[in-house]
């Protein structure tokens, strides 16, 4: 049955019309009310999937296989949204002038909780945003954590928000979650996502209150959606401290083909810098992807995306299980092992995902996707093997009814199968699983009864096979115009998710947790200048407990579970927070800065903590300042960026007989970094090039996540700070490119 399940999958992606029609190319200017050019506009013909956005100078041009009566659409989440008819006979349409007027009061969004507006999605932080912000090196997930709401971690991989451990939070693309999101790595050290930047055509972060599309995260989500079809063809070579790469784009009348790989050899950048960590085997691997969009009628799209790595690393860490004596389980392998560990992975992942939307009669849309990943990691501490294998099938299919312009209705339902499996020891004779399958249902309803308000309801219902439970978690979320360019929102609702899947793959079988949340803000945008202040409440209830003595806590997040310790769900925890956020593109030509500032309070007791603590996670006050500048005669851009936290909670054994007023309660040294990021253009006749540098902790501040302690009562403790694998780090690399880029790319 299991072999079958991945077949299924796919089966829906079967039923498409493959009829083609002929491109009407459609292009012009959109100016505002003083004739000046408007950049970053939607423009699209209205209910199709035909559009684009305007560049800095407020042009734009797509193609269409529309015919007939249409209308043309310029949207923007500060301007009025301006509509032209349109007649397609299938000739050049050109010349066209769309002019737009700061927006009255209409257009509200819903904004609680969400970096997102409008109805194409438009984001706060673009491809190129990421990118090219200093000290994110082109990571996706690294960028977000210079948003509200996230904690700033050098050690540990994944998004922590608001109060929530790093597997709480999700990653979606094209509405699929993504299984092992993070590139293989030791206990310990943070490693890169898997996500290429320009694949996607903007990124959504939610930090709670999220739609009813998705589930099974307590904390948030974070959504990409994939490029449609490519602008033009196009071959890309690079080079840089860690490897080399190419692809190349083929672009046909109504499909589009990208392929590319690369190597990565991190012996240049090790061979330059000074290392925390003593990496016998330097990491390295390869990667490979390809990609296929197709438009088959005038109103739908199908993409197609595989891609592959191989990632292998040798090297010395200190020992997750160091100076543990663990009487309840006495064959813990790791324990018996020296304080530092060679800590060998290999790791092979695999993903593809086939999506297919189609538009009918311009008011019902269905939407389908299915996708397969396979990620193994073959791992050895010291001699002791360790094979762990994840794997997870996905099917969606969503229909929405545009019943009027402004009342829409979504229904959809998904379905996940998943799980894990690791061997370990000689010959892996011990061997531990699980399976779990996923059944959604969910329905959504927008509803805008007068131009000043935003309703939107949803439901979402959830049985898991595993644990033979159902759920119903209700959703909700409004907006209220409150000035021409300011606006109000408050969302909340109910989000379950199941336990940490290391419980899972022992036999325990916890019951899932949920989170109640309370989200409200005010955003003012005005002129490419948005400011923002948003206060949340976050209830956790149901959360697993392991039910261990004071004297048997372990402080360490790599630990091993022991399999035959008793556990409940009655653990607990909240969360309160105020985040502010301020975005400029206005003040300074060709510049752009933001500001996000975080404060959290929040406790939990939960997994094998003794008593309620804040987890170690957390920093009360954290601080983004983030600045870019583009020098026109130079063709130079420039990037700094400043972040700050006021220290992270760890355990200290020495203060004693664990107490609800000492656990967790000496804090690390406060977290500061400084990142400063360069680019240079030049063409080499047709080959259009970028040469970048990339410097993060340019101060080479010493920043501390936690300490490990060795030692006990009779003889003494001794500290270890846990820092990350290096404390600075400098990237030179350079791009070549037979499609030319512009500023606003920089």
């Amino acid at each position: 049955m299991k072999r079958i399940i991945p077949i299924l999958y796919f089966i829906p992606l079967l039923f498409i019309s493959f009829a083609s029609f002929a491109q009407t190319k459609i292009s012009g200017r959109v100016l505002d009310n003083k004739d000046k050019p408007l950049k970053g506009v939607s423009v699209a013909l209205n209910n199709t999937l035909d559009g684009t956005t305007t560049d800095s100078a407020g042009f734009f041009n797509f193609e269409t296989t529309e015919t007939g009566n249409q209308s043309l659409v310029a949207s923007d989440a500060t301007h009025s949204t301006m509509g032209l008819p349109l007649v397609i006979t299938g000739a050049e349409i050109k010349g066209l002038i769309l002019r737009m007027r700061v927006a009255v009061l209409d257009n509200v969004t819903i904004t609680a909780g969400s970096f997102s507006s409008g109805g194409r999605a438009i984001t706060v932080m673009s491809p190129l945003d990421i990118v090219t912000t200093a000290g994110s090196n082109g990571d996706v997930v690294k960028a977000m954590q210079m948003m509200p709401g996230t904690q700033q971690n050098s050690t540990d991989n994944g998004l922590f928000i608001r109060g929530g451990d790093a597997y709480e939070a999700a990653t979606i693309v094209d509405g699929i979650v993504v299984q092992s999101a993070f590139s293989a790595g030791p206990p310990g050290m943070a490693t890169r996502s898997r996500f290429n930047a320009f694949q996607y055509q903007g990124v959504q972060f939610s930090s709670g209150a999220y739609s009813a599309r998705y589930g099974q995260a307590l904390s948030g989500i974070l959504e990409l959606n994939s490029t449609d079809l490519a602008d033009k063809s196009n071959v890309n070579l690079g080079i840089n401290m860690a490897g080399l790469y190419a692809s190349g784009t083929k672009r046909w009348k109504n499909s589009s083909l990208d392929v590319g790989g690369g190597y990565n050899n991190l012996a240049p950048l090790y061979a330059l810098a000074s290392t925390n960590f003593n990496f016998y085997k330097v990491p390295q691997g390869g990667n490979a992807y390809a990609r296929y969009a197709w438009k088959p009628n005038k109103n739908g799209i199908f993409k197609a995306t595989v891609s592959g790595s191989y990632s292998e690393s040798g090297i010395a860490i200190p020992n997750p299980g160091a100076g543990i004596t663990d009487t309840l389980n006495p064959s813990n392998y790791m324990s018996r092992l020296p304080d530092t560990i060679h800590f060998v992975t290999r790791d092979k992942y695999i993903f593809g995902t086939a999506t297919y939307k189609q538009m009918y009669k311009n008011k019902y849309s269905l939407f389908i996707a299915t996708s397969a990943s396979y990620d193994r990691n073959n791992n050895e501490f010291e001699s002791y093997p360790l094979r762990q294998d994840e794997y997870r099938y996905q099917a969606r299919v969503e229909g929405k009814d545009f019943i009027t312009s402004r009342l829409t209705l979504l229904v959809g339902a998904d379905m996940q199968n998943y799980g894990m499996k690791k061997e370990m020891g000689d010959s892996f004779v011990r061997k531990q699983s699980f399976n779990e399958t996923i059944a959604s249902g969910f329905a959504e309803l927008d509803w805008t009864p007068v131009y000043w308000l935003a309703i939107r309801p949803g439901v979402r219902y959830e049985h898991s096979a595993m644990l033979n439970t159902d759920k119903i978690a209700p959703r909700f979320s409004t907006a209220i115009r409150t000035s021409t360019n300011s606006q109000i929102s408050v969302a909340g609702g109910l989000f379950y998710q199941e336990a940490n899947n290391n419980y899972y793959v022992l036999g325990l079988r916890p019951e899932m947790s949920y989170a109640t949340h309370y989200i409200a803000n005010w955003q003012i945008s005005k002129k490419d200048r948005t400011f923002r202040i948003e206060g949340y409440h976050k209830d956790y209830q149901h959360l697993v407990r392991e039910l261990i003595n004071r004297d048997s806590f372990i402080a360490n997040r790599y630990r091993q579970i022991n399999p035959n310790i008793p556990i409940n769900n009655k653990g607990y925890g909240y969360a309160n927070g105020l985040e502010l956020f301020w975005r400029d593109k206005k003040s300074i030509k060709n510049a752009d800065y933001w500001i996000s500032y975080s404060y959290i309070d929040t406790r939990r007791l939960y997994e094998n903590l003794p008593v309620e603590g804040t987890p170690t996670f957390i920093a009360a006050h954290t601080l983004n300042v983030v600045g870019k500048y583009f020098i026109d005669k130079a063709h130079t851009s420039v990037s700094a960026t400043y972040s700050f936290s006021n220290g992270f909670p760890y355990y200290n054994p020495a203060a004693g007989t664990i107490t609800k007023d000492n656990f967790l309660a000496d804090k690390t040294p406060a977290y500061h970094n400084v990142a400063l990021s360069f680019a240079y253009m030049h063409s080499f006749g047709k080959w259009f090039t970028v040469f970048y540098a990339q410097i993060d902790n340019v101060l080479n501040t010493h920043n501390v996540s936690g300490y490990r302690f060795t030692g006990d009562n009779a003889s003494g403790y001794t500290r270890n700070p846990i820092v990350p694998a290096m404390y600075r780090t400098v990237f030179v690399g350079m791009n070549m490119s037979l499609s030319q880029f512009s500023k606003d790319e920089l």
